[in-house]
């Protein structure tokens, strides 16, 4: 089911006159729709969002996640976060075009062109080990039409490394900044640069980290002003909030 019945409607009102291009735009916000039976695709998101639903891969099985790319595939772009690599061997066997990225576990589908917003994204990670956040946060921007850089291992234990590169890291337009352990980084760059900065802790660390939520609370309780953020392990909701501010710095011009 498309929710197809309703579409021709809203097409027929219009061509009859009986509904103003406006009023037709802004029912179209909400259709049309498809339902797979185990998923119903959201197809005009980007309508309401400004970019596309993604598929969260972790939790669905296989099939799940092929019949979902076949469906979404038709009009557009796709992504998929958190994706096992058997589950993306099982897309990639469907649709032979996907792109996997095992260290990000995120498989993509790239069917129109990217339209990339002004600026530039800075994704700054604490440790080697928060690699695979970054690189989720990094795929994501791309395909939301953010370009980006990753600037990997630049934390506190050795904050020379971060000054360093400080130039670099104040030509971003918006920093997305990752770190596990004690998730001091964040508060660090915070209190150096003047750009919108969103914090992702990493359930990187030890045991008195207890998975992410030490970094977690860190960050909140943050005494640099300004910084939001994401939750856990949240490398694709970071990319989202950046695309969001890009968007308005878009408008601005």
């Amino acid at each position: 089911m498309h929710g197809n019945d309703t579409l021709k409607e809203i097409l027929q009102a219009v061509q009859d006159g009986s509904m103003d291009l406006d009023k037709a735009m802004d029912r179209f916000r909400y259709l049309p729709f498809e339902d797979l039976g185990h998923t119903v695709v959201d197809s005009h998101r980007a309508l309401r969002n400004g970019f596309p639903e993604v598929i969260y891969g972790e939790g669905k099985t296989a099939e799940q996640v092929g019949d979902i790319f076949e469906s979404m595939g038709q009009t557009g772009n796709v992504l998929a976060t958190r994706v096992p690599e058997a589950t993306a061997a099982h897309v990639a066997g469907r649709i032979p075009d996907v792109n996997y990225e095992p260290l990000a576990r995120t498989l993509t589908l790239v069917r129109n062109d990217i339209t990339y917003l002004p600026g530039e994204v800075g994704i700054i990670t604490a440790g080697t080990s928060d690699l695979p956040i970054a690189e989720e946060a990094r795929v994501s921007c791309d395909m939301l039409g953010c370009r980006s850089f990753v600037m990997s291992d630049v934390g506190v234990a050795g904050i020379h490394r971060l000054f360093d590169r400080m130039e670099r890291i104040r030509s971003a337009s918006v920093l997305i900044v990752i770190a596990g352990m004690e998730g001091a980084l964040a508060s660090v760059v915070g209190g150096l640069v003047e750009q919108p900065v969103i914090a992702v802790p990493t359930s990187v660390g030890y045991g008195a980290s207890f998975q992410g939520v030490a970094a977690l609370l860190g960050m909140l309780t943050s005494c640099a002003s300004g910084i939001s953020v994401v939750n856990i392990d949240n490398g694709f909701g970071a990319a989202c909030a950046a695309f969001r501010i890009c968007s308005a710095i878009q408008k601005e011009e």
